[in-house]
């Protein structure tokens, strides 16, 4: 019997298996080496589901891998048809969202964005995070979508797929842009991110919030400074995110801590401290997910468990598999954000337990869409009737 059959089959202790099946990896070359990752969340940078061909570094005995170079961030424009992104899932509450960039290079690796990289020919692993796609024309787009005399006002998210504060709206700016053409139009917005960049644009998001217009989801996945940085490598530190909160709640704005996601015998522990710090940096609403991983994120996930900690290994995929049915992920509607079973049940009453001993709501509060004025033309060619 060979080694990978007495895996599958679990003939190993813990510690052995973990040993075993990161040696597998290591062989199969797929794992990036780390002078060429150092600084990245994923390991490994496999190609797309797509993609006829599979790729895989190995040595040709020329020395050739000591040529490769680090991944480094590359930029490529983006130009959509269209800004708002529509869609009618029941597990999320908004109907249209706005993404102003394609990949993000906070690189977290849980990130359930990663697999659309694959429709871009690229790979969900290094490649997300380090190949971006940035969309210039996504502010004139919205003005001229806002205009159209069908329109109807709901508020958009932005942030929902890819963090619009990521390290690189520093320069293309993209996000002020949009919240720029937002505010003129009175139009409601709900951002979520993980960047405490956001509190550079708190002059708009202040004057919206005061008319009911806008609200800011800030997740805190840990207050352990190692685990953050190892699981969200080019993410704010959590404390710069409670101090985005506190700025946040200060200049008025509606923010909510967010504890997502929560990984079982990883930082679930940590969800009161979270709530507590979030309650105390002035958050009034509170919201949780559990770990998804559908597709390609669950080898990437798997194998950033195996290189930073073989000891959970088995413990935490068992508990994530007692929540999706024995699978990896299961994406079924109304059991894709909270899993099911014992465990996930566990979860979900300590998050309610902690809210209500902190007043923090969790319906959210509703954002006005009687305020809108409609952009005047904004490329759209009126009727002269």
């Amino acid at each position: 019997m060979t080694e990978l059959s007495q895996l599958r089959q679990g003939a190993f202790a813990p510690a052995h298996t973990a040993d075993i099946a990161d040696a597998l990896v290591q062989s199969s070359g797929l794992r990036i080496e780390i002078d060429r990752r150092r600084g990245r969340g994923a390991g490994l940078n496999p190609s797309g589901r797509f993609e006829e061909e599979r790729r895989e570094v190995f040595d040709d005995g020329w020395q050739t891998l000591e040529e490769l170079e680090p991944f480094r961030t590359e930029v490529q424009i983006e130009k959509p048809k269209t800004a708002i992104t529509r869609n009618d899932s029941p597990d999320i509450g908004f109907d249209r969202s706005i993404n102003p960039y394609r990949g993000c290079e906070h690189g977290c690796i849980y990130c359930f964005a990663r697999p659309s990289h694959s429709f871009m020919g690229l790979s969900p692993g290094l490649d997300f995070e380090a190949k971006l796609f940035a969309k210039p024309d996504v502010p004139r787009l919205l003005e001229r979508e806002l205009s159209r005399p069908d329109y109807k006002v709901r508020a958009i998210a932005i942030g929902t797929n890819t963090d619009p504060y990521q390290p690189i709206e520093r320069e293309w700016r993209i996000m002020r842009q949009i919240l720029e053409v937002l505010q003129k139009a009175n139009h409601p917005v709900v951002i979520v991110t993980k960047s405490a960049l956001v509190m550079r644009d708190i002059d708009i998001l202040s004057d919206m919030a005061s008319k009911g217009l806008a609200k800011v989801g800030i997740s805190v996945t840990t207050l352990d400074r190692k685990l953050a940085r190892t699981m969200e490598p080019r993410a704010s530190t959590p404390a710069k995110r409670l101090e985005a909160i506190k700025a946040l709640s200060d200049a008025g704005i509606p923010t909510a801590i967010m504890a997502s996601p929560i990984i079982p015998a990883l930082n679930d522990h940590e969800i009161e401290r979270i709530l507590d710090a979030g309650h105390a940096a002035g958050a009034t609403e509170a919201s949780y997910v559990l770990l998804r991983l559908p597709l390609e994120v669950s080898p990437l996930f798997r194998d950033w468990l195996l290189r930073n900690y073989p000891d959970r290994y088995r413990h935490v995929m068992s508990l994530i598999r007692s929540m999706r049915g024995g699978k990896d992920y299961d994406a079924e509607f109304g059991k894709r954000m909270k899993g099911a079973g014992p465990y996930a049940w566990q979860i979900g009453r300590r998050f309610e337990m902690a809210t209500k001993r902190l007043g923090l709501g969790r319906r959210g509060m509703h954002l006005r869409d009687d305020l809108f004025i409609r952009p005047n033309g904004g490329g759209i060619q009126l009727s002269l009737l």
